[in-house]
C-alpha cells in the first residue's frame, strides 16, 4: 500500500525476479493440477504490480486492469509462442505447480498499448499485436 501526500492510498503487489531474462513472467496457473488460475486471470485487489529485476535494479509498475486486459486479447497467442515456465511449490506438506509464461517486454509493453485503446463500431475487430521491434521503440525506452 502507498499512500500519496494527498492522502490518497494506491494498493500495490510486488512481483520480483533475481534474474534478468528479458521478459515478465505472467502467472497463469496458481496451481496447474487444481486449475487454480494465477494472478494474471484472476480478479486482483491491487491497482498495480511493481515487477522488479533486482540484478537491473529496475521496477517497472504496471496498471493491473490494463495488464489483463491484454491477456485477455493475446494470452492464448503467448501461450502457444512463449516460453512456458513450471516452478514446483511446497508449503505444510502440500505440493503444487505454479505454471507462467515469459513475455518479453517489447511484446507486453506493446500490448499493454493495445490493451488501453478503445473503440467502437465494429464489434467483431480484434486489436492487432503490435510490431515491437526494437527500431520502433521510443529512443527513452532504449536508454
Amino acid at each position: 500500500m502507498l499512500t500519496l501526500q494527498c492522502g490518497r492510498t494506491i494498493s500495490i503487489d510486488e512481483k520480483v525476479r533475481d534474474k534478468d531474462y528479458g521478459d515478465i513472467l505472467l502467472e497463469r496457473w496458481s496451481d496447474e493440477d487444481r486449475r487454480e488460475p494465477g494472478w494474471i486471470q484472476k480478479p486482483l485487489a491491487c491497482e498495480f504490480i511493481a515487477y522488479a529485476v533486482v540484478p537491473t535494479c529496475k521496477c517497472w509498475l504496471l496498471p493491473t486492469l490494463s495488464l489483463q486486459r491484454a491477456w485477455r486479447l493475446f494470452g492464448r497467442e503467448w501461450n502457444k509462442k512463449y516460453l512456458t515456465c513450471r516452478a514446483a511449490n511446497e508449503y505444510r506438506g502440500r505440493k503444487w505447480m505454479t505454471v507462467s509464461v515469459a513475455v518479453p517486454h517489447a511484446i507486453l509493453f506493446g500490448a499493454l498499448t493495445d490493451a488501453m485503446l478503445v473503440t467502437w463500431g465494429n464489434e467483431n475487430e480484434k486489436p492487432q499485436p503490435h510490431n515491437n521491434s526494437e527500431a520502433e521503440l521510443p529512443l527513452f525506452s532504449r536508454l
